[in-house]
């Protein structure tokens, strides 16, 4: 379909990271996220899509009930454990497994620990999906750009607002109707050279005119990429 109607897919990712974390304390559910992450990967090579979205571990998971919380240093180990037999078959399929920022699973907090986990594989098929919303409730993006530098694969241009203080999925908005300087995140992303996909990423459809949010979205897209200035007449 993707063919026919002329778009390219960024790449591949499923929520199934959540309920089969790669670092639960359940081994049956390490080991099914494991076999599911090798899945996911097998169809990106199987479709032609370079990249897939991993979530290597959590220390918590606010939004479920049913996660036991994980010691920082256990979470690591079996974070690492994972990726490492994961990156083997990546090599072989052509894929690049992209660890994604994502703050409210308490591991990887800083971009220094991003790119201290992603080094430590020495594997040009384990790299960084950088996620510009999902650190933004105490960090910048901006910020981030830089430090990750060239390992940053694939983005998710995601909008937060640092207004208010409710720390749900409400703070994530339409592009531009939050608080990320979105002139700086793509003047470092420039610096950086980073040349790759930008993929809106978001979760709620307006109740009303749905339709709507996709013409917001391409304007906004338009004016940040500076494909758009100004004011229409």
């Amino acid at each position: 379909m993707a063919d026919r109607i002329g778009i390219q897919i960024s790449g591949l990712c499923s929520f199934l990271f959540w309920p089969y974390p790669l670092s639960s304390n359940d081994p049956d559910k390490r080991a099914r996220g494991i076999e599911l992450a090798g899945k996911i990967a097998q169809a990106a090579h199987d479709l032609g899509v370079q990249n897939v979205l991993v979530v290597p571990g959590a220390v918590h998971i606010p939004w479920r009930t049913d996660h036991e919380p994980v010691p920082n240093d256990v979470c690591d180990k079996r974070a690492r454990e994972a990726v490492r037999t994961l990156e083997r078959d990546a090599a072989k399929l052509k894929v690049f497994l992209n660890i994604e920022n994502i703050f409210f699973n308490g591991y990887l907090m800083t971009p220094m620990e991003m790119n201290a986990f992603v080094d430590s594989f020495q594997s040009e098929h384990v790299r960084v999906h950088f996620d510009t919303g999902n650190i933004s409730m105490f960090q910048f993006a901006e910020h981030w750009v830089p430090i990750l530098g060239k390992r940053t694969q694939n983005i998710h241009f995601k909008e937060f607002t640092k207004k208010g203080t409710d720390y749900s999925l409400e703070t994530f908005r339409p592009l531009l109707d939050g608080t990320t300087n979105w002139p700086a995140v793509m003047a470092a992303l420039d610096a950086v050279g980073y040349r790759g996909y930008v993929t809106f990423e978001y979760f709620h459809p307006y109740p009303h005119y749905p339709e709507a949010l996709i013409y917001q979205t391409s304007d906004s897209l338009d004016r940040i990429l500076g494909r758009k200035t100004g004011r229409a007449v």
